[in-house]
């Protein structure tokens, strides 16, 4: 598995996408060792860039990422994840998606409803 984590100072980018639908759900970044334990758990670990620490994506709300496929792009230094997302967001903020707003005429506008509420699954989140 030799991908590049040099690049980015130990952290490739990874492209998270619903499996069934196409849809771009998010981007985080993983380290060698999130990448290896999103592998071994056939479910989705970043490395979080302000805690400096690794979290699997739903540990807190539930709403994991299982791995359904795994690829790197050319230069092997970013990650495509394509999964099954196991609840009804992957954004903290209630939506599908964390690519819930559009540009358009040079403002940003949500472009999609909201599917669950934050403050529920996080307690007071935004």
């Amino acid at each position: 598995m030799n991908l590049d984590f040099d690049k980015l100072g130990g952290l490739v980018p990874a492209v998270i996408q619903d499996d069934s639908t196409g849809q771009v759900l998010m981007l985080g970044f993983m380290n060698e060792e999130s990448f290896r334990k999103t592998v071994e758990t056939g479910f989705v670990t970043f490395y979080s860039r302000s805690r400096k620490q690794l979290w699997m994506k739903g540990e807190t709300s539930g709403h994991r990422l299982a791995v359904r496929h795994i690829a790197t792009d050319c230069d092997q230094d970013s990650l495509l994840l394509r999964v099954e997302a196991l609840g009804p967001g992957v954004c903290h903020e209630g939506y599908q998606s964390c690519f819930f707003r559009t540009l358009r005429e040079g403002e940003w506008v949500v472009s999609e409803q909201r599917t669950y509420d934050p403050g529920r699954t996080y307690g007071g989140g935004k």
